[in-house]
């Protein structure tokens, strides 16, 4: 099947997001993208073409979904396309497949990422709080980023970064 539009995938799509680590310009969106789409043009599973589309957001997350309807991805499959955005790490700057950041948006819209300890040292500071917008690159679906990808701190598992040590 061919790379589809992202928003041509169904609500149960599999989703991965991967999130760099600093934002992306124009051209550095270009360098990752163009390489991306020719590999997931081609992703199969086990020999079976899979019905994928990609799309970038805010700069920063690209999302790939599978319309796990026609095929699924196999482990194998998935360690290849990990495989390259890790080799493209270098060439943009940026990780893309490490986890353990964090990200959120400030009042004036600009999208941050930092560690765990980061956000929880932003909170003791008073720069973000359960009203704070944050994405949660775990999300697993279309359907589920529709809804939960952002959202308030205090309605996400990043609420417990929020807790002021006792």
């Amino acid at each position: 099947m061919p790379l589809v539009p992202f928003d041509a995938l169904p609500a149960d799509a599999r989703t991965w997001v991967f999130a760099a680590s600093r934002p992306l310009d124009d051209a550095d969106a270009a360098t990752l993208l163009a390489p991306v789409d020719a590999y997931l043009a081609t992703w199969k599973a086990h020999g079976a073409p899979l019905t994928v589309g990609r799309e970038l957001r805010e700069g920063r997350f690209l999302v790939v979904g599978i319309d796990q309807r026609t095929a699924g991805a196999s482990g194998c499959s998935i360690d290849a396309l990990y495989r390259t955005l890790q080799g493209l790490e270098a060439t943009l700057g940026t990780s893309l497949v490490s986890g353990g950041r964090v990200f959120w948006r400030s009042d004036d819209g600009t999208v941050h990422g930092g560690t765990r300890a980061e956000f929880a040292a932003a909170a003791s500071r008073g720069e973000v709080g359960p009203e704070t917008q944050v994405f949660d690159t775990t999300v697993g679906s279309v359907g589920a980023l529709a809804t939960g990808f952002e959202r308030r701190a205090a309605d996400s598992w990043h609420g417990q970064l929020l807790a002021s040590p006792r």
